[in-house]
């Protein structure tokens, strides 16, 4: 829970909103476990994933994988058949997560226009910092 210090708001590196932050770290997570949530059966392989996900790399996805599963919110299944066979499925807290995204992925749907607007207004900054040659100046208070 963030503590008021004078006029500054705290959040230190226990509070939730920094952990649960630190669950997007990686780019790809987010939408995977979107992907297994909406997945039909509820399990699905790497390969099946990867076709899902266009512009992921195998080796990315596969990282992503390890560390949702390393984190609780995946389950990994291995057959014992030949060829290998591993599915991937959501934990249960995966599920409830999967929960929160997609709220946020339902707000991207209902503001779409708004997203286009902040991506063109980025591109249109990223191209004056690039053409001016400044980089932006942060202050601290």
């Amino acid at each position: 829970m963030p503590k008021i210090d004078d006029v500054h708001l705290v959040f230190d590196a226990n509070c939730a909103p920094r952990r649960v932050m630190g669950l997007f770290a990686v780019k790809w997570v987010s939408i995977v476990l979107h992907a297994l949530d909406r997945w039909p059966g509820g399990r699905c392989r790497t390969g099946q994933l990867q076709r899902a996900l266009p512009g992921i790399s195998k080796k990315m996805l596969v990282q992503t994988l390890r560390d949702v599963e390393a984190r609780g919110l995946v389950t990994r299944h291995v057959h014992t058949v030949v060829p290998p066979k591993v599915e991937y499925e959501l934990t249960p807290l995966g599920k409830t997560f999967a929960e929160a995204v997609e709220m946020l992925y339902r707000w991207g749907e209902e503001h779409q226009e708004a997203l286009d607007e902040l991506e063109t207004n980025m591109a249109s900054a990223q191209a004056l910092i690039e053409s001016s040659g400044d980089e932006p100046v942060l202050e601290e208070n």
